[in-house]
């Protein structure tokens, strides 16, 4: 294990441990499902700072670690994980093509989580819960939860960005 690895796993357990810290307390409900802003604020900066593999596994320890305390629930999946891959595939296309501030990637969270996780959940999920949810209204309360957790997440890795940490400091 590089010296570059341990980085990547120190990042990624921090990430972790703090969605799952602030889950209880920065939640509201959406219909079957609960909506936790924190998350999205953590696909940003996962998919920014470790790229869309790592922030799918950020978000799925999370939704998991979530679903077994009894403050998430199985939409914690379809509305975390596709929100970190799409955050992380557009930052790497962004720095492809030159862009320097590639951390406004952290905006297309809502894509990955509103788009397609809400599809995801609307069509998939529900139905293996036993539930059933209308489309238009997932994605728009979805958009509540995830549009500001989004714009935190770009917030604070403009923070990191001024500090000196960026994603070539955890490669």
């Amino acid at each position: 294990m590089t010296h570059m690895n341990i980085r990547q796993i120190a990042l990624a357990a921090l990430l972790i441990a703090l969605g799952v810290v602030i889950s209880p307390f920065l939640w509201f409900p959406v219909l079957a499902s609960k909506a936790f802003p924190g998350q999205h604020m953590i696909n940003a900066i996962a998919g920014v700072l470790l790229g869309p593999l790592w922030a799918a596994f950020i978000a799925l320890c999370i939704g998991m670690i979530r679903m077994t305390l009894g403050v998430g629930t199985i939409f914690s999946i379809p509305g975390g994980v596709p929100g970190g891959v799409v955050v992380g595939v557009v930052y790497w296309m962004l720095k492809r093509i030159g862009v320097e501030h590639g951390e406004l990637a952290a905006l297309t969270e809502p894509i990955g989580t509103v788009l397609i996780g809400g599809t995801l959940a609307v069509y998939i999920f529900a139905p293996l819960v036993g539930r059933e949810m209308l489309l238009i209204p997932v994605w728009t309360l979805w958009s509540l939860s995830c549009i500001p957790g989004a714009a935190l997440g770009l917030l604070i890795l403009e923070a990191l960005r001024m500090a000196g940490l960026t994603r070539e400091s955890f490669q």
